[in-house]
């Protein structure tokens, strides 16, 4: 069982910047991605980021490229979310998640965090 803790979250401004952090209870081995995903009152939850482990591969939605940055640090276990130009639209509570797949879909992802709220005030 991996236990996935994420902080960051805030109140900023249109046009500012907050970086997420998701610390891992544990390392494991094995190939795995690590993901952070959003959702909006009334809306679904929707894919932002993800990150592969083993080979760094980023992916991202259209909605955030150029202005969201995923990372790692392998040797802290912990996954960032760095996100610039923030826009009232990004207001969301932000998971991170894991799955133990490459490339995985969304149901792939078995292990998440309890979220954190990121507002964005216009």
């Amino acid at each position: 069982q991996v236990q996935l803790v994420e902080s960051g979250g805030g109140l900023v401004q249109a046009g500012g910047s907050l970086r997420l952090s998701c610390v891992a209870s544990r390392r494991t081995l094995g190939f795995y991605t690590m993901g952070w995903f959003r959702q909006a009152p009334g809306k679904d939850r929707e894919f932002v980021a993800a990150i592969s482990w083993n080979d760094g591969r980023t992916y991202y939605a259209d909605s955030v490229k150029g202005r969201f940055a995923i990372s790692k640090d392998d040797a802290k276990q912990t996954l960032y979310l760095q996100m610039n130009s923030l826009k009232p639209d990004d207001t969301a509570v932000y998971y991170c998640a894991r799955a133990d797949a490459v490339s995985p879909t969304e149901s792939e992802y078995k292990y998440w965090g309890q979220g954190t709220q990121v507002t964005v005030s216009s």
